[in-house]
């Protein structure tokens, strides 16, 4: 068990305990998951640092949804979320940018990790949109970056599996893959034997009904975006634990 790492996607504090009670090595603290995660608030990040005790925090810096072009002031605000994430605490932050071209915007790049010194770095899926991923792994080497979070290019890591075994082979011990994205209890046995990587990534949560009794349900909060308003999902500590036991034996 002591090679393989496993992170979890967290989207609340409530979630980031739930992952540190299920045994999460560490997490990926995130608001708007529906986005694919944007940077939370400092009082989420704080709190998290004050709950957990045993799992590393990582905090996502990414401004707003969409594509990962940065426009100069959004940049501003990254390099001003690496500094809030460092004075509450964090332990790792998770970057990525992009050029218009669809490589790596090193010198962007170069400056988020300059700012995060100190800091765990990884560069987050980003990379599952970039041009060619094999270039975009030899970059991220030289950056500096601890480790890449990526599904293999694919909508799930599971689809992934081809070339994510082609990547971990590539990066020959020089970083960490993070394989994630649909990974779960039924199929991360599988990702790690047919790709080699030790590191996952993975949500494990359930779905909590609302406790309001008066409910308007006509009134949308998203506008033309229609979510349930009223369940919210969780990580569960029970699928954390399900999930990391199928990995015990190897």
């Amino acid at each position: 068990m002591k090679q393989y790492l496993f992170e979890v996607c967290a989207n609340s504090v409530e979630s980031c305990v739930e992952a540190q009670a299920g045994g999460a090595n560490r997490v990926e603290l995130c608001a708007g998951i529906p986005e694919g995660g944007t940077t939370p608030s400092y009082g989420e990040i704080s709190m998290a640092r004050e709950l957990l005790t045993t799992t590393r925090l990582h905090v996502i810096i990414r401004p707003r949804g969409g594509d990962f072009l940065y426009s100069p002031v959004e940049q501003e605000t990254m390099l001003r979320d690496i500094e809030m994430a460092r004075r509450c605490g964090a332990d790792g932050v998770v970057i990525g940018c992009l050029t218009p071209q669809g490589d790596i915007d090193l010198p962007l790049a170069r400056r988020l990790v300059e700012a995060a010194q100190g800091l765990s770095v990884t560069f987050h899926r980003a990379f599952d949109v970039c041009r060619n991923p094999a270039e975009a792994l030899e970059s991220i080497i030289e950056l500096g970056c601890q480790r890449i979070l990526t599904s293999g290019a694919q909508a799930t890591a599971e689809l992934g599996i081809p070339l994510l075994k082609q990547l971990n082979e590539q990066a020959a011990g020089r970083i960490r893959l993070l394989a994630g994205c649909g990974v779960n209890e039924q199929n991360i046995l599988r990702i790690a034997s047919e790709t080699g990587i030790r590191e996952f990534h993975f949500s494990a949560r359930h779905t909590l009904p609302s406790a309001m009794q008066y409910r308007n349900e006509a009134v949308s909060m998203g506008g033309t975006v229609h979510l349930n308003e009223y369940e919210r999902n969780v990580t569960s500590s029970q699928r954390v634990a399900a999930t990391i036991a199928q990995l015990r034996d190897l």
